[in-house]
């Protein structure tokens, strides 16, 4: 099928370009992760010991650029992601598979809430378009989309977790006393719910005004009309002709959410503390810390690469036409 074939090689192109990207950017950041580890030790510097640690982290400049990057291609693609430079000697892909599943379920989560529930007020108000309920809809998703989501969360932290001290203030769970089962993960959504609010909130606006929008061009097609003519209920003229075809850019935009959300919430993870990928992904930058940010960078665009291609699947499903 040509459409599939046309998704695979932009996939393939699209992967080879990320990781040439990926091995680019942080070798052109000023500084030498060697003499910052060693700093970090303490003591005095010599030149023999940081030309050693060059060796061992694998950034030695003797060693020429086109050798360092098949090693970091052969690494990279069987996720062996070397030892971090901040987290020394930690590998770098025990610090991935720690804070990934705190990323994955405090991100997915919020963003599949704010996609359904986005989705769900969209459709209404696009139905009942020009009516008291759209133009509530619509100015509230505008209010609540102006607002940069970092702001948000402080806002959100200041007022419930400092003032009427409701929400806890940071981390991802109780760290003062030791928790298992129902327990713990009664304290983990304790802790999650702020950031969680933070993240449907913010990205609500944007769900609610797209599907909006798109209700009211589909609204205005031919079969929309024929399907009137013909008496089908509203609900049903709501739900399987206009709101399905309506969906389909929204879908998209939720594919590619999806491939973000290993990626972290980087300020939202940042203000409260949060022990996810953002957060890492921060400390990794701050640091520079080669083997981490090339890790992270990588994950993020694979994971965003393979949202997208599974997204050419449900296309398939959704839109007839592309199956020819």
């Amino acid at each position: 099928m040509k459409y599939l074939r046309e998704k695979i090689v932009f996939f393939i192109i699209a992967l080879l370009s990320a990781l040439i990207i990926n091995f680019v950017l942080p070798r052109l950041m000023p500084g030498d992760p060697a003499e910052r580890i060693l700093l970090k030790m303490g003591g005095d510097i010599q030149p023999e010991a940081v030309e050693a640690m060059r060796i061992a982290l694998g950034v030695d400049k003797e060693t020429p650029i086109l050798k360092q990057f098949f090693s970091y291609l052969k690494n990279t693609l069987t996720f062996n992601f070397g030892i971090s430079y901040s987290y020394y000697p930690v590998p770098v892909k025990d610090l991935i598979l720690d804070a990934l599943p705190w990323t994955i379920g405090l991100v997915g989560i919020s963003t599949l809430i704010s996609f359904v529930l986005g989705t769900a007020l969209g459709i209404r108000a696009g139905w009942n378009r020009n009516k008291p309920i759209d133009s509530f809809v619509t100015i509230s998703s505008l209010i609540i989309r102006g607002f940069p989501y970092f702001w948000l969360a402080l806002i959100l932290l200041y007022v419930f977790g400092f003032l009427l001290n409701l929400f806890p203030l940071s981390n991802a769970y109780s760290t003062h006393e030791f928790l298992k089962g129902w327990k713990f993960f009664g304290s983990v959504i304790y802790h999650g719910f702020l950031p969680g609010l933070t993240l449907v909130l913010a990205s609500l606006g944007t769900w609610i005004l797209t599907m909006r929008n798109n209700m009211v061009s589909v609204l205005s097609e031919d079969f929309i009309l024929v399907a009137e003519a013909k008496g089908l209920k509203d609900k049903d003229i709501m739900n399987k002709y206009a709101a399905r075809n309506a969906l389909l850019p929204s879908v998209t935009s939720f594919g590619l959410s999806l491939g973000y959300i290993v990626g972290g919430a980087l300020l939202t993870e940042i203000v409260f503390s949060y022990p996810g990928i953002g957060y890492l992904m921060y400390k990794g930058v701050t640091s520079q810390d080669y083997p981490l940010m090339q890790a992270i960078f990588f994950i993020i665009s694979l994971s965003v690469l393979i949202a997208n291609f599974m997204l050419d699947f449900v296309y398939m499903f959704l839109d007839p036409r592309t199956r020819g």
